[in-house]
């Protein structure tokens, strides 16, 4: 299983940037997807999540109306457009597969990319 995340750098406040995060090696069409962030000294938290069609999707507050996350289940690829990019937006970003059978939850975690929002 490989969740590779890319589309990470360095971008001026208010700029704009698309991650995305290519899989292999599962059925990518039936789990859920979600990206997470880090920044130093931070936990990780949520940043935006979709159902494995698509249809659903979930925002952390922070991030509301400037992140949408989407999937292309024939590419095995899930992107999330970032704009009005800020500071502390400043994190590592992290994809995540999940789907649960019979109440046990598999997961799977991409290495990261980083992004780096300069003032």
């Amino acid at each position: 299983v490989q969740l590779v995340e890319s589309g990470g750098g360095l971008v001026q406040a208010g700029g704009s940037l698309t991650l995305s995060c290519a899989a292999s090696g599962i059925r990518f069409s039936i789990h859920e997807m979600t990206w997470y962030r880090q920044a130093p000294g931070k936990q990780r938290e949520l940043v935006a999540a979709t159902t494995s069609t698509g249809g659903g999707t979930n925002y952390a507050d922070s991030v509301k109306g400037r992140f949408t996350i989407s999937r292309d289940n024939a590419k095995n690829t899930m992107y999330l457009q970032m704009n009005s990019l800020r500071p502390e937006d400043t994190a590592v970003y992290y994809c995540n597969a999940r789907r649960s059978v019979a109440n046990v939850a598999y997961e799977y975690w991409g290495q990261g990319t980083q992004v780096t929002v300069s003032s």
